[in-house]
């Protein structure tokens, strides 16, 4: 109903700009109907949990170097926030040149996309452990990286796990960056095929199907084990 005020009646909006819901819902069909979908959403998650979990093994190292040495974290913290910054896509150029256009090149856009949020995080969460917790921990003759990994990392894990979050959001973003430019299947390239044929209710099926991906991931992964984590550290009392 709303949809016909704006297009039809008063003319806000352009039948082209803004698809109408029933105009989405048919390409939602078609694009399940024909595998297209089903077989962009296999290969484009693939892409996204190999590069994520690449990212996650070496974003805790960094911030757990970060941490323990007291040269990297005066002369890289800065650099590392810096790096974040940067938008997933400038990474592609260097990433076609290195690798090529292969799936190397979006792993690494994936990979460069989220490292440095999780770094970040687990620096962090680190940083503000209670000290409390370490000076019993060394009382009891834990030192060196049993303390980090036995004491620390469990106390620092909300922290981390928020940065796990942050990483998985960055990697999405990765992921269509480089499917957009470079791939030849995926979710990123239906969304590309769609904009090149100007069916902006392909181009709007496809980011329904992102957010609700989003949301599943977040809802049945994320949640839960956020929700695990603080219970775990007294965060959050269950009845």
């Amino acid at each position: 109903m709303v949809y016909k005020l704006n297009v039809d009646i008063f003319k806000i909006w352009k039948p082209y700009t803004f698809p109408s819901p029933i105009a989405v819902a048919k390409t939602l069909i078609t694009l399940i109907s024909n595998n297209t979908l089903g077989i962009a959403i296999v290969v484009s998650l693939r892409r996204l949990v190999i590069g994520y979990f690449i990212s996650l093994v070496i974003g805790v190292a960094i911030g757990l170097l970060i941490v323990r040495y007291k040269y990297i974290d005066e002369n890289f913290s800065s650099l590392i926030l810096g790096m974040q910054t940067l938008p997933s896509l400038c990474w592609l150029p260097f990433a076609i040149l290195w690798c090529g256009l292969n799936e190397k090149a979006i792993l690494f856009v994936i990979t460069i996309g989220s490292t440095f949020a999780i770094a970040i995080a687990t620096e962090s969460g680190i940083k503000n452990v209670n000290p409390l917790y370490m000076k019993a921990a060394r009382t009891m003759g834990a030192k060196g990286w049993k303390l980090y990994l036995n004491v620390v990392i469990p106390a620092a894990m909300p922290a981390v796990i928020t940065g796990m979050k942050q990483g998985w959001s960055f990697a999405w973003r990765a992921l269509m960056s480089g499917e957009m430019l470079s791939a030849t299947q995926g979710l990123g390239q239906v969304l590309m095929v769609g904009r090149n044929i100007a069916d902006i209710s392909q181009v709007m099926a496809v980011m329904i199907v992102i957010l609700i991906l989003g949301l599943l991931f977040d809802k049945f992964i994320f949640e839960k084990l956020e929700k695990n984590v603080r219970y775990k550290c007294g965060l959050d009392r269950r009845s």
